[in-house]
């Protein structure tokens, strides 16, 4: 059994919390968090501290935090020579404090407190600094997820943008649709069935098979429509960028 203790109370460490407690294969002994009612819903508060000085041993200890503070939490940790671990996109695994081996325990998905996550189906990416830890971070990887990745910390970076293009920047055009059905007094439900076969078409055609819309098929008449329904200038130049950027993939 793998001993684990978590290091954040934010939505990534709550969902790993959740999954890890469920999980028979791994012995969550401890979860540090600067308040316990932060995980007064998640878990046995027993099991919770906002002290590093009380920190339990473990075969991997897992930061879970804002990349801004991986750092300086990875120096509170009063151990040498343990497996230490971020879960950022971004932030390379040299930031942890090298008194520890350190690695990245990167879950790819968009988390949300009041929202369940099947884990088992979370792509995680790993990364070692020492090859010889990475058989540790990877059992810990496979015993919440089937979807397991050795990824590098450039790819994992290119990664995190791509995530950030088609799950943030999709969201928030979701948002620009919800705003423009409620200004029509349109139901935003009209559309989802829509989304949904957008979202599912690109599991067997590759994106770029998959555009359809007035700006693949250069309808000029229908783009100055709708160019010109845009009331907000916001809106009117993301959908002039977007049409542009549409056209020149076909172009490529």
């Amino acid at each position: 059994m793998i001993k684990v203790v978590i290091l954040g109370s934010g939505n990534v460490a709550s969902h790993l919390i959740k999954a890890m407690e469920a999980n028979t294969a791994i012995d969550l002994v401890q979860v540090y968090a600067r308040s316990k009612k932060s995980l007064e819903n998640v878990m046995d508060s027993n099991k919770i501290t906002t002290s590093f000085t009380t920190l339990k041993e473990a075969d991997v200890y897992v930061i879970s935090v804002s990349d801004k503070a991986i750092e300086e939490v990875s120096n509170q940790i009063p151990f040498t020579n343990k497996l230490v671990v971020h879960t950022s996109g971004t932030m390379d695994f040299n930031v942890i404090n090298p008194k520890n081996k350190r690695g990245v325990f990167y879950p790819l998905q968009t988390f949300s407190k009041n929202k369940e996550i099947n884990m088992q189906e979370v792509p995680f990416c790993l990364e070692t600094e020492n090859i010889e830890d990475y058989n540790s971070v990877g059992n810990l990887a496979k015993s919440l997820s089937n979807s397991v990745y050795n990824i590098t910390g450039e790819q994992r970076k290119s990664l995190h943008i791509s995530a950030v293009f088609v799950s943030n920047f999709v969201n928030h055009l979701y948002q620009i649709g919800d705003a423009l059905c409620i200004e029509n007094n349109v139901p935003f439900a009209i559309l989802q069935p829509l989304i949904e076969e957008t979202a599912n078409k690109i599991k067997t055609l590759a994106p770029v098979d998959a555009q359809t819309g007035p700006a693949i098929r250069n309808d000029e008449p229908t783009i100055e429509k709708h160019l010109e329904a845009l009331t907000n200038p916001t809106y009117k130049e993301l959908y002039r960028q977007l049409t542009l950027s549409i056209q020149n993939v076909k172009k490529l």
